[in-house]
């Protein structure tokens, strides 16, 4: 029953380890065609720095 269950973990082992392979290679597929493409990545979930308020003005005043 060991042996068993030895082989079904190598096995699945196996499947994820070729899995993953294949996932990294269309990911990097994917960024060599968003490069060429010149397309820009993804937006993060920050806010642009533009849009925030300078640290060194008041608050609630305008800038000159």
């Amino acid at each position: 029953m060991r042996r068993k269950d030895d082989a079904e973990a190598e096995e699945r082992a196996r499947r994820l380890a070729a899995a993953l392979r294949e996932n990294l290679k269309r990911r990097k597929a994917q960024s060599r065609g968003r490069d060429a493409a010149g397309t820009p990545p993804p937006p993060s979930d920050t806010p642009a720095t533009a849009e925030a308020p300078s640290p060194l003005s008041p608050a609630g005043e305008a800038e000159d």
